[in-house]
């Protein structure tokens, strides 16, 4: 459980975050959906405890760095580090044993070849698979389809619906909708930093519709394809 009460965050007299209340559940998929600088890295961050911010947030387990699992949209890696020796690094900072690795490589990563080789999809996907062996209580993806290829995303896909059976706590932020409505139980919409509207998945439809008035409107029309 992550409970979120009056967060507010501010870069200088930008204010990023304003009054943010949320209470988080184990054994739900959440998805928080929002523009180009609406504040979800800046709200992800908050929670792992990366960002200072004005407010509370109490989690369950306590402390939740130790049992949290944050992909970055853009993970970071050490220079002249190995697929192996990261998963490796990782697991050792949770104390757990990993044996059998290559038996485990669910995404067909070229473990033993340094990381810098490896395209953008496949350093998301060691990121993921890093944190899947870590055995975290709660998964913060930001962006985790973006950048990987189809048979990736499929497997990311069932991989979230999995840990939802294994009653953990999953949020996600994607700018692919699609992925949302495809794994995610309820939606909140981040807007100028703030939580406009929480959608059931009763209501996904009701979102897509909303979100494409407000993208598109009378956009195309005034271009005048012909």
């Amino acid at each position: 459980m992550i409970e979120i009460i009056n967060l507010s965050k501010s870069f200088g007299r930008n204010k990023a975050l304003k009054n943010i209340n949320i209470k988080f559940e184990s054994g739900i998929i959440y998805g928080i959906v929002g523009d180009n600088g609406a504040g979800k890295t800046t709200l992800f961050r908050c929670i792992a405890g990366l960002e200072d911010f004005e407010g509370e947030i109490i989690s369950s387990p306590h402390p939740l760095k130790n049992y949290l699992g944050f992909l970055f949209s853009e993970p970071y890696f050490l220079n002249k580090i190995t697929g192996t020796e990261y998963i490796r690094l990782l697991c050792n900072a949770r104390s757990k044993n990993i044996t059998k690795i290559m038996e485990k490589n669910l995404f067909n990563l070229p473990l033993n070849r340094y990381v810098s080789s490896y395209s953008s999809g496949e350093k998301k996907k060691l990121a993921f698979f890093a944190l899947l062996l870590q055995e975290n209580e709660v998964f913060i993806l930001d962006e985790p389809f973006n950048g990987v290829d189809v048979y990736g995303n499929i497997i990311i896909t069932e991989i979230i619906h999995k840990l939802k059976s294994l009653n953990k706590l999953v949020i996600i932020s994607s700018h692919i909708f699609s992925t949302l409505k495809d794994t995610c139980d309820e939606i909140y919409h981040l807007n100028k930093g703030e939580i406009s509207e929480r959608y059931l998945s009763s209501s996904f439809d009701t979102l897509e519709k909303d979100l494409k008035e407000v993208a598109i409107g009378d956009k195309i029309e005034k271009i005048g394809l012909k």
